[in-house]
């Protein structure tokens, strides 16, 4: 059976002069080929190979590179696969103890009067019940195989925050490769963050290798220098792989890399390891909390998977209030384990008692307790990276900017940029987008415990006063871009240390509000719960026209909702009513008229009492707008011509347009087109007049309807076709779901089948992202 590309021998034959384990590889090789051409052409990857038999991909290649020897198990695995008959099994089998033997022969002893060399075996037990991290094993195989193919030595730098299981990660991958390292597995802690503070010497580390390797104490040298090049000698010609777990730094790592071609080195540190990465071409491996799947895993894999599933809303409370942290995670499981008998409901219940703290994650061994892990990344920061991390405990998350850090320390910007770098450096921090960082919420509530213990009630008051300025100043700047023609409010002036910031133009305050969506949302929620009473009412105004243009409703609620608890406790009528108008409006989108109305009506009877004709204005459209929605015209009318009269006493020109508008439509509704064309007419003059383009869209909205239902089609489309692009240009969701309904109208009315579908199917699927209220009627008009 002879090869294209080989020598025309059989495989038994060629097995005979197999002498050295690159000749071994090379019939391997051979026989893989043999066996595409048998059948379908295509040689099995090594992937391909790994699936088949439980190995990994790197493994697989290592003994195809002639960098590894096979076990013998698994070398009979191999040459099976790969099509070897039974007399080519044996002389293969043969050929394999060849090798091994001469390999045996060559190898120089390690201990006087031994024949034998020594191979070392350090790695620890690998953790009970991993589970998970299939992407990241993945990334260290990948490593490993690029380092059989370029015959280079594989660094790999696993990465993350303290507790996220980086050293059950590189445990358990080591384990899995361990065969593939003939000549041994190395394995030292060099405590970089370690209860004792106290990080491991290279000296202490190379002393504790070369003893592995059995060098006699007069062989060691007295110089460092000298032991580490007696140990790279050692390693030079050795497949070795070096686990280093818990660096504190580049420079601990670098004094103990091999220098030998088949060997591979894996990392575990809470710091960047930057200049290894730069200096010695290590691969990181930055390890995220477990998804939400591996974690529930993590639970099942320790307390088997009967328990679990007998309460899965348990199991899922506990994952959350564990953050998806391992070692809180392992902690819980301990527990359970300890107490057979206790439900997980009971265990998640105690949770929730101690979710404001670490308590419940308490331990005698300093290494499995959440608090003391944790303080060994904080104690090793300078004093004020350690003051941002405490601020960043009261800021109400879940991610923070650089800018908002600057305020919330009353730091400069580039002072808080180079702070957060630091704490991404040590993993209490993680900068998941460019410019904006989290951490997960055990480490958050770390933070916060120790802002609670060391910082005064006063610094703390202080801190959450400026962050709250922070947002209300430029939430406040970002509302009047959003619509520049709303009336403003007196906001509450920013401390000293504060820096809002600068929003150049409506895209940019969109993008912002797009950014801080959530934690706006639960600054509102600090502001109510710590006596901040006028930022509560304040920074939900700001959100209005935001949430309002993305059709946020439920958001709009919850945050207005607040606003008046906090101005009814402070006694403050123009909070009170500029939350009861909002509700009103939030109420009328969802359909709940009823609701709305009686918002709106107690909005009104404030307004009076404040004797503000503008404001009151403001809410008679609203509550024309309710009635509209109730179909019932005539009071929709009397309620906008009511707002038109007071934004005329007013002196309100983009009022007077809006109610314009808004009596155009109402007659538009009961039929009498012309008159509705006139007013609206007026109301879109002075909207351009005063540059109202938010406000142009709807009128030309309105006035399209009055053309369709003239007939006048191509007009319609027009005015329609103008009023999604302005509203598409500043991001009104909500309206461009509207008006993409419309638009299907007045195509459906000029008898343009196709271009209706289209219009509506556009609009159906932006109603259903927003819960639109109009959803249904889309919905059969499509149908």
């Amino acid at each position: 059976m002879a090869a294209q590309d080989e020598p025309a021998r059989s495989v038994v034959e060629a097995a005979t002069a197999v002498d050295t384990l690159a000749d071994l590889a090379k019939l391997l090789r051979q026989l893989r080929r043999r066996h595409a051409r048998l059948g379908d052409g295509r040689e099995l990857t090594y992937r391909e190979i790994a699936a088949k038999t439980g190995w990994s991909p790197a493994m697989v290649g290592s003994y195809l590179t002639g960098t590894a020897l096979p076990p013998t198990d698994r070398f009979d695995v191999l040459v099976c696969l790969f099509g070897a008959g039974p007399k080519e099994q044996g002389a293969l089998a043969t050929a394999r103890d060849r090798v091994a033997e001469g390999r045996h022969q060559t190898e120089t002893p390690q201990r006087s009067g031994s024949a034998d060399p020594i191979v070392p075996r350090q790695l620890p037990l690998p953790v009970a019940g991993f589970t998970g991290r299939a992407e990241h094993l993945a990334s260290l195989d990948t490593v490993l195989a690029e380092r059989i193919a370029t015959s280079t030595t594989a660094i790999s730098a696993v990465l993350g925050p303290a507790g996220i299981g980086k050293t059950a990660l590189a445990v358990h991958w080591a384990h899995r490769v361990a065969d593939g390292f003939p000549d041994g597995q190395l394995y030292v802690n060099l405590r970089g963050f370690d209860p004792s503070g106290t990080p491991m010497s290279p000296a202490e580390a190379v002393r504790g290798f070369l003893d592995a390797f059995g060098v006699p104490p007069e062989r060691i040298p007295a110089n460092l220098e000298a032991q580490l090049g007696l140990y790279r000698s050692l390693m030079a010609d050795r497949c070795v792989l070096v686990v280093l777990d818990n660096a504190r730094d580049a420079g601990q790592v670098r004094a103990l890399l091999p220098a030998g071609r088949r060997c591979a080195v894996v990392v575990t540190s809470r710091d960047h390891l930057t200049g290894l990465v730069a200096a010695d071409g290590a691969h990181t491996v930055v390890l995220p909390v477990l998804s939400g799947v591996e974690a529930r895993d993590l639970l099942a894999g320790r307390l088997g998977a009967a328990r679990v599933g007998a309460e899965p809303e348990a199991a899922a409370d506990i994952v959350e209030r564990c953050a998806s942290l391992p070692l809180a995670l392992t902690l819980v499981a301990a527990r359970a384990c300890a107490h057979p008998g206790f439900p997980l409901a009971a265990l998640a219940a105690e949770l929730r008692v101690g979710a404001a703290g670490l308590d419940t994650f308490d331990n005698a061994d300093p290494a499995m307790d959440v608090r003391q892990v944790f303080s060994w990344s904080y104690r090793e920061l300078g004093a004020d990276e350690a003051r941002l991390f405490r601020a960043l405990g009261l800021h109400p998350g879940p991610d923070v900017s650089v800018a908002a850090a600057a305020s919330l320390a009353a730091l400069q910007r580039p002072a808080a940029g180079r702070l957060l770098a630091g704490l991404a450096r040590a993993h209490l921090v993680v900068e998941h987008v460019p410019g904006r960082f989290t951490c997960h919420d055990l480490l958050r509530a770390y933070a916060t415990e120790l802002a609670q213990t060391v910082d005064t009630e006063a610094d703390r008051h202080a801190t959450q006063h400026r962050i709250l300025d922070h947002y209300l100043g430029t939430g406040y700047a970002g509302s009047m871009l959003l619509n520049p023609q709303r009336d403003p409010i007196v906001a509450v002036a920013a401390q000293a240390g504060v820096t809002p910031e600068e929003l150049a133009d409506r895209a940019q305050a969109l993008a912002w509000f797009t950014a801080e969506h959530a934690v706006l949302l639960r600054a509102v929620e600090l502001a109510a719960a710590n006596g901040f009473e006028l930022h509560t009412w304040q920074l939900a105004w700001a959100l209005t026209n935001y949430l309002q243009r993305l059709g946020h409703w439920d958001d709009q609620i919850a945050t207005q909702s607040a606003a008046l608890a906090s101005a009814r406790r402070s006694g403050d009528h123009t909070g009170q009513a500029s939350a009861h108008r909002h509700l009103g409006r939030a109420y009328t989108w969802l359909g709940r008229l009823d609701q709305a109305q009686t918002q709106l009506e107690m909005a009104l009877e404030l307004l009076r009492r404040l004797g503000d004709e503008a404001a009151q204005a403001h809410v008679h459209l609203d509550l024309g707008m309710t009635f509209d929605r109730q179909a019932d015209h005539p009071r929709a009318l009397e309620h906008s011509q009511h707002a038109h009269r007071l934004f005329c006493a007013a002196g309100h020109r983009s009022g007077q347009a809006n109610a314009l508008n808004a009596v155009g439509w109402e007659h538009a509704q009961t039929g009498d087109y012309e008159k509705a064309i006139e007013h609206c007419q007026q109301a879109l003059a002075l909207h351009r007049e005063v540059g109202d383009l938010h406000a142009q869209a709807g009128t030309l909205d309105s006035l399209a309807f009055a053309h369709r239902h003239l007939g006048q089609h191509r007009l319609a489309v027009d005015c329609y076709q103008q009023a999604l692009q302005v509203y598409q240009e500043a991001g009104d969701r909500f309206y461009q779901g509207e008006v993409l309904s419309h638009l299907g109208d007045a195509h459906a009315a000029a008898l343009d089948h196709d271009s209706a579908h289209d219009a509506w199917a556009q609009a159906l699927a932006i109603m259903e992202e927003l819960g639109h209220p109009d959803t249904e009627q889309v919905r059969s008009k499509l149908s």
